[in-house]
């Protein structure tokens, strides 16, 4: 056989041994299948744990299992109460006959009893405690009255009420553990007390298995160690402890001999949890280790090679339990890493479900916007050759239809007549609906209806003119829509990737840092990293006291800030009402750049409403913005104007959507929302706290300066007032800012504010180049001063006056240098 054929078989075996291991995946899977619909749906479980409950005792005579099971599953499952009255009925009869009977009686009691309660109460469930409560405890004293021979003693009651009060705590109990041998679905996981009433359902199951025994080894002695043995290594120590505790309590209370198997049960599951990271292994030296100890040095009259016997035996049912069954059960307890990673599986696909959504929306409005953005399929020429010989038809029919000379004109000299009217419609365009005295002499040579072909073209022309205009502003607003759609896809699709972006383990982090901080004698309670991004990092630190030193502050950001190698300031301190001893800090990057605004305004008249307003908006990290609204007019309406242009503005901007789409939205809701002629200026600034650049977007408003030490920069654009036109350009200016610059932005009412002044430019530089101070709310009280100056103390307009100094971040607290001892955190 060739080299080339045996690289052809080799896959083919790899694909045949796949298909193998997938049929056995799948025969495995229908056999489970099987297995759970017998199990559970046809009630097999329930009769064998009938059948164990039915003979198990309590101190040696008392039965409190049977009238609360079969009350519960008469209730929950009444199709399957016959199946259980069964396999009790078995079960007790296997310890004697006069239990037999007793079970018989006891379950048609309740029968009859809870038919006439269930017709004087509508909730049954609410009741059912309390049934079981009265009929265990009256007819065990009636039985215990029989078989005594028509007498009763104290002792007798007392025991009554015994198996009374077990049997109604035990109803609380089967109603959380019932649904586990019953039901397919499940919840996805357990609350405690649910996993506590399925360890005593099935410790008390464990009681029906006393007395037997194979080669003089004790089943419920395996069992109960395998129980321990399955929860340790599936749920941990805590679990496994408890687990011990609670089978070995129920069993010593079924059998004081039984009472040592307790500190043997509870060692065991402590020890197996433990253990549980040497895998089955791991926790089944944890039993054997137990089992010596408590066998040599504990008080139990088995001989202690018995009782090794009995926990080899426990191990092999371990070893020989599938690890399905384990990761089934860990799934379901709270604080396992399978029930962990099930959680996190869900949580994962929850967002996937999201992301997918929001990326189909994010590509409904991609398609949106690119047929909203579709370039004509016509060229301009053909379409124009089409529109004139429709507004040629439109005017020939209405002057030339009923005209003598038609088939002169048209079938004779038809190229002449066609370029004859196309010359007198360009005319007539150019001139405003009037004809050139020349145009006019040849239409009068070539038409005897001159004066009727000139009006009719006209009234076409005027209406074919505002047909044009219409299309043009549809097209203007089809770009709008086309830009609003594609900038909300594009936010939409940003929103997706940060759904989708894993939260990252810092837990290498968090250490370096806890032993930097606990070098410096900083005792230190918890340090949770969120985000390690340059720029954007997020930290929570908890305190084992409470910080009235400022330790956050002084010690703990300057530390952090030489271990990041950025500069960390503390963003907020909280101290718990239930715990002094506790104290929280989030800290988080320091921008390179802040800023602090001053702000003058005035009104009209020194009235209340003012047609102007402004805004300050924090967008996101590291995005400051100043924004200066001026309505048309002064009052009431202006004012309404400009604060709905600055509130619109400010909430699309805090959406994400870029500032250029921000703008055109708003004007495009100006533009349409109403026929008068309301508009607004629009005077917005975008500093980035970064690297300190901004960006002006000037929309009809008045220039802004920049005072750099004794320079003054002018920033303008020429854009026009909001709402005039449906589609204009926004034309951005960036401008480099540096520490100590001043930003200056004003209304209309300031910059064209002073009397008798020619120059508004050269007069507001030279004020304020005059200007000392460089605190921003003294600069613009100086501002509006100078101008109300100049008019006498008047106000003549609305005046709005911005002021933004930009400064370095310098913290507070230098760093604490810890690279000698240390490794830079990445």
């Amino acid at each position: 056989m060739e080299r080339g054929d045996l690289s052809i078989i080799a896959p083919l075996r790899n694909m045949e041994l796949q298909e193998n291991k997938f049929d056995i995946s799948k025969k495995l899977k229908a056999i489970q299948q099987k297995l759970d619909y017998l199990f559970l749906q046809k009630g097999i479980a329930l009769l064998l744990v009938s059948l164990l409950l039915g003979r198990a005792l309590i101190l040696s005579h008392l039965t409190p299992f049977v009238l609360p099971f079969f009350a519960v599953v008469y209730l929950s499952k009444r199709d399957k109460a016959p199946t259980v009255l069964l396999g009790l009925l078995a079960g007790s009869l296997t310890l004697s006959v006069g239990n037999a009977a007793y079970t018989f009686t006891l379950c048609i009691l309740f029968l009859i009893t809870f038919k006439l309660l269930e017709n004087l109460f509508k909730h049954a469930f609410k009741i059912l405690p309390y049934a079981v409560l009265c009929l265990s405890f009256f007819s065990k004293c009636g039985f215990q009255y029989v078989q005594n021979g028509q007498t009763l003693s104290r002792y007798d009651g007392a025991m009554a009420a015994v198996e009374a009060s077990l049997a109604f705590v035990l109803v609380f109990i089967f109603m959380q553990s019932i649904p586990f041998l019953s039901q397919r679905k499940r919840k996805k996981s357990l609350k405690t007390e649910e996993v506590i009433s399925l360890i005593i359902l099935l410790a008390s199951v464990l009681t029906g298995t006393i007395g037997w025994t194979v080669y003089e080894l004790s089943i419920e002695h395996i069992l109960s160690r395998y129980l321990v043995l399955l929860f340790a290594f599936t749920a941990g120590a805590t679990i496994g402890s408890t687990v011990g505790v609670v089978t070995g309590l129920i069993f010593s209370l079924a059998s004081v001999a039984s009472l040592y198997q307790m500190s043997l049960l509870a060692f065991s599951g402590l020890l197996g949890g433990l253990l549980k990271e040497g895998k089955r292994i791991g926790s089944a030296i944890g039993l054997m280790v137990a089992t010596v100890l408590i066998g040599l040095y504990g008080e139990s009259n088995a001989p202690l090679v018995l009782t090794v016997y009995e926990s080899c035996a426990a191990i092999l049912l371990f070893f020989l339990t599938p690890s399905i069954l384990t990761e089934k059960l860990a799934r379901f307890i709270p604080g396992t890493p399978e029930h962990a990673k099930d959680q996190q599986r869900y949580a994962r696909k929850i967002r996937d479900i999201t992301v997918r959504r929001v990326e189909q929306f994010s590509s409904v409005f991609q398609a949106l916007s690119n047929s909203f953005s579709q370039p004509e399929k016509w060229e301009d020429d053909k379409n124009e050759e089409q529109e004139f010989d429709l507004f040629l038809s439109r005017v020939t029919e209405k002057t030339c239809q009923n005209c003598f000379k038609r088939n002169q004109c048209w079938s004779a000299n038809f190229d002449k007549t066609y370029e004859l009217m196309r010359t007198v419609m360009h005319d007539m365009d150019e001139n405003s609906g009037t004809l050139s005295p020349t145009v006019y002499r040849q239409l009068d040579k070539h038409c005897n209806k001159t004066k009727k072909v000139r009006d009719v073209m006209h009234k076409e022309l005027t209406i074919m003119n505002a047909n044009q205009q219409l299309k043009i502003q549809l097209q203007e607003s089809r770009k709008l829509v086309a830009e609003q759609l594609l900038g909300v896809s594009e936010v939409m699709g940003d929103f997706a990737k940060e759904i989708q972006r894993e939260q990252e383990n810092h837990h290498r982090q968090e250490e370096m840092m806890l032993d930097a901080l606990q070098d410096f004698g900083i005792e230190i309670e918890q340090i949770e990293i969120y985000n390690l991004e340059p720029g954007n990092v997020d930290i929570d630190i908890t305190l084992p006291h409470s910080s009235s030193l400022g330790e956050f502050e002084k010690i703990i950001a300057p530390i952090l800030s030489d271990i990041l190698n950025e500069t960390i300031v503390v963003k907020g301190e909280e101290y718990d009402d239930y715990r002094s001893d506790l104290s929280y800090a989030t800290l988080r990057s320091a921008k390179a750049f802040v800023v602090e605004t001053g702000v003058a305004h005035a009104a009209k008249g020194g009235g209340f409403l003012s047609g102007d307003s402004y805004s300050t908006i924090e967008l996101g990290p590291g995005k400051f913005a100043v924004a200066i609204s001026d309505g048309m007019g002064n009052g009431e309406r202006a004012h309404h104007e400009s604060s709905e242009t600055l509130k619109l503005l400010q909430k699309i901007l805090k959406s994400g959507i870029e500032e250029k789409v921000a703008i055109k939205s708003v004007n495009s809701v100006l533009s349409l929302r109403t026929t008068d002629e309301i508009f607004s200026t629009l005077d917005l600034a975008m500093i980035d706290l970064h690297n300190a650049q901004a960006k002006f977007l000037k929309i009809g408003s008045t220039p802004s300066f920049i005072k750099r030490e004794n320079k003054i920069l002018k920033i303008e654009s020429g854009n026009l007032p909001m709402g005039i036109l449906q589609e204009f350009d926004v034309d951005v200016v960036t401008e480099q800012l540096r520490a100590g610059d001043l930003l200056i932005m004003m209304s209309d009412g300031i910059f064209e504010g002073p009397k008798n002044v020619e120059n508004y430019e050269l007069w507001m530089k030279r004020k304020l180049r005059e200007i000392e101070t460089e605190e921003p709310q003294a600069v613009a009280d100086l501002i509006m001063e100078e101008v109300i100056r100049t008019r006498s103390g008047v106000i003549a307009d609305d005046m709005t006056i911005a002021v933004v100094a930009i400064k370095h971040n310098t913290p507070k607290w230098a760093a604490i240098p810890v690279r000698s001892r240390h490794m830079k955190i990445s």
